[in-house]
């Protein structure tokens, strides 16, 4: 039952639209054969000229049209009455047509088209193949000319702005292959349906993988600004190391502990670099405490010449001493130098300045106390005072401090750079930004 109230569902549309679409107008009063005749057989003949129509049978009785027989297809039945209603005099329509269910009348068009397909193919051929040939011959051109060294290792600031650059090329030759053949056909409306279709395929993947797309950007940009060089001690976002190389996905930093740092090109490109290795001359800074009571300005001056008889302290800028803070029982001694960290080890330089000074003041009897606190229970003395000095034999000055582990980090970066085949985008003919 349910199976025959779904059957009605379905053909209710159909019955509904065959009959919807009647003729409008007004209605002679006197009724005439010789017109129903004529308006028979023009309907007859119409449908002569027509495919499809070979079993449909038509009377004409009062003006009344009676279409009766069989078609293709539904649509087929259902525009009998947008027919018959055009034709003057028709007062009415009354559809009986139905769609066949001849196995063979319902084939019988499929193989015939599929016969026409095939001819059209057939004959299509000899216009396919040149074009094809001529989107090959495109193609072969393009890639042809992006092989070539010159003009795209010239004209390019490293390899892999001049691979790009070929990549390029590549694909304006495969789209103009493309247009031309299409032309051939006759076929270029169909480029715009491709490059909709492409440009929404494109957009869609761009969000899938935008990391991946903003990475690899910054690796282009990073290329041509150049802001290192290999060998370069720089900081970026806290990593610190020497620079082995910069590919396309990443920066390859080699740290002090030996250790190797990858740095997405992204982040590389949008973070704060500090490069040591551009400027040669370098400054450490490092405190002293020493107390309130002391002669500050002898502490100073002790602090300023003792970095002046470093050998490894550059004159010029020269070292400098200030007081930076004071707090509850010590006076903070700001002191700076300047090396040419290209010959002397900064961390060593730093370290022997401050052995050094505190030793000077040591020797000129500035004190550097820490907060002490002295608690005396009942029955306890205080001390007679605080203990003398004790002498402090001469300490000796190095003539130099070499920057061994830099040198040694340089070497070991040279080995990675010639033991690994990794694409490297630096080169040292490139302008440095």
């Amino acid at each position: 039952m349910r199976i025959l109230l779904i059957c009605l569902f379905c053909l209710l549309p159909a019955t509904l639209s065959a009959q919807t679409n009647q003729p409008s107008g007004t209605i002679d009063v006197e009724d005439s054969a010789t017109q129903d005749a004529a308006i028979a057989n023009r309907i007859r003949g119409i449908l002569a000229e027509l495919d499809g129509y070979d079993d449909v049978t038509v009377s004409v009785t009062s003006g009344i049209v009676t279409l009766r027989g069989h078609t293709l297809d539904g649509e087929s039945a259902r525009r009998l009455n947008d027919l018959a209603s055009r034709v003057q005099g028709v007062v009415a329509i009354e559809n009986e047509v139905t769609e066949t269910t001849d196995v063979v009348e319902r084939l019988n068009p499929a193989i015939d088209r599929i016969r026409s397909r095939a001819t059209q193919a057939i004959a299509f051929l000899p216009i396919l193949t040149i074009a094809i040939g001529v989107f090959a011959l495109v193609v072969f051109l393009g890639y042809a000319l992006a092989s070539r060294r010159n003009p795209w290792d010239r004209m390019a600031p490293n390899p892999f702005i001049a691979d790009i650059m070929r990549q390029v090329v590549r694909l304006a030759f495969v789209m103009g292959g493309i247009v031309i053949a299409l032309d051939i056909l006759g076929a270029t409306a169909l480029l715009s349906t491709i490059l909709g279709a492409a440009g929404i395929a494109g957009l869609a993947i761009g969000f899938a993988v935008r990391d991946t797309v903003e990475n690899f950007i910054a690796s282009i940009l990073l290329s041509i600004r150049q802001p290192f060089r290999p060998n370069d001690t720089i900081e970026i976002d806290g990593d610190i190391g020497k620079v082995i190389r910069l590919t396309s996905r990443a920066t390859i930093l080699l740290s002090y502990d030996g250790n190797h740092i990858r740095i997405p090109n992204a982040t590389v490109f949008k973070a704060r670099i500090i490069n040591y290795t551009l400027n040669d001359q370098r400054r450490f800074l490092f405190e002293l405490g020493v107390a309130p009571d002391c002669d500050l300005a002898l502490a100073r001056d002790t602090a300023v010449a003792t970095l002046n008889g470093l050998p490894f302290v550059l004159r010029e800028p020269p070292p400098e001493a200030w007081v930076e803070t004071v707090g509850d029982s010590t006076v903070t001694l700001q002191v700076a130098g300047w090396i040419a960290q290209q010959e002397t080890s900064f961390a060593l330089a730093r370290g022997e300045a401050i052995r050094l000074t505190m030793l000077a003041l040591t020797q000129e009897g500035i004190s550097m106390p820490e907060p002490t606190f002295r608690i005396l229970g009942p029955g306890t003395k205080p001390s007679a005072g605080p203990e003398a000095p004790r002498s402090i034999p001469e300490q000796p000055v190095p003539e130099n401090v070499t920057a061994s582990a830099d040198q040694a980090l340089e070497k070991f970066v040279a080995e990675e750079r010639a033991a690994q085949g990794e694409e490297d985008l630096l080169s040292d003919d490139a302008k440095r930004e």
